[in-house]
């Protein structure tokens, strides 16, 4: 497997993979072709490697090839495990193991994936990407995203995908430490939607549609108002009013609107993710 994070120990490289552990700590694994067992556990201890995305390095090291290396660490049993942090050693296994073994190895010295994918969305959230962060945040166990800064992210980002209602939610449970500037900022740009959700321009399209509640024009015109201020769900539940008896109403222009409203707040977005269906059951 070709890796930045993988790779094969020798006699010109040892000195050096050894040293690199005072930066980055590595896994060592001592296997052998001979060892059936121990070359079996080759692919998982890889794709286990992946999944961390450098937090460790793996070194293999071929006893068959390299049994001077290996007697240096006094490997006795294939395959040994060994992690090393700092330059030295902090933990291993002998013998044939589940990979699960391994997890819970790295779990006791390095960061857990799950923690790993919260520090990736928070950096996401900093840098504006909220889109990219909010499938990783919801991804996330129930014990972690009722943290309160999991709470305060993932209210970001469902402000800024325009799922208002889901932010209001995680807000009102706020521990009292975690209101601070970030906080209300959050409750800032809540209130600044509820007022412009029902400015005079929606009120007066709303009171006309009332009026005429088959007028697909007026109906077009309120949902992008809607959208302009992160309506989304109250937008497409109205478009959708009409174009689930008539998928060409105003020629496609009501449809176009439903798409566009729909691409505009991604893929990851719950309410897109339940209209985009309530439209392909009605096209297939």
């Amino acid at each position: 497997m070709q890796s930045p994070f993988i790779f094969d120990v020798n006699q010109q490289n040892f000195r050096q993979v050894l040293e690199s552990s005072a930066s980055t700590p590595i896994l060592f694994y001592f296997w052998a072709p001979i060892s059936q067992e121990s070359a079996q556990m080759i692919p998982a201890l890889q794709q286990l490697t992946q999944q961390y995305n450098g937090v460790f390095t793996l070194a293999m090291l071929n006893c068959q090839d390299e049994q001077e290396i290996a007697a240096q660490f006094g490997v006795q049993s294939l395959p040994t495990i060994a992690l090393f942090i700092n330059g030295q050693p902090v933990d291993g296994i002998g013998g044939p193991q589940p990979i699960e073994v391994v997890k819970e190895m790295l779990n006791r010295h390095l960061p857990s994936q799950d923690e790993m994918t919260l520090n990736q969305a928070l950096e996401l959230v900093q840098a504006q990407q909220h889109q990219q962060a909010l499938p990783l945040l919801l991804s996330l166990p129930e014990e972690l995203k009722s943290k309160g800064d999991v709470k305060l992210a993932l209210a970001d980002c469902f402000i800024e995908s325009g799922q208002i209602e889901a932010a209001k939610a995680e807000l009102e449970f706020i521990p009292l430490e975690y209101q601070d500037s970030y906080y209300k900022s959050l409750m800032a740009k809540l209130e600044l939607h509820d007022q412009a959700s029902n400015s005079p321009e929606i009120q007066a399209l709303e009171a006309a549609l009332s009026e005429n509640p088959q007028d697909a024009k007026i109906a077009v015109e309120l949902a992008t108002q809607y959208h302009q201020v992160k309506r989304d769900e109250d937008a497409l539940e109205l478009l959708w009013r009409f174009l689930k008896s008539d998928l060409n109403t105003l020629d496609g222009e009501m449809k176009k609107t439903f798409m566009d409203i729909l691409s505009a707040i991604g893929q990851g977005n719950s309410i897109a993710s339940k209209y985009r269906r309530q439209l392909y059951s009605l096209l297939y």
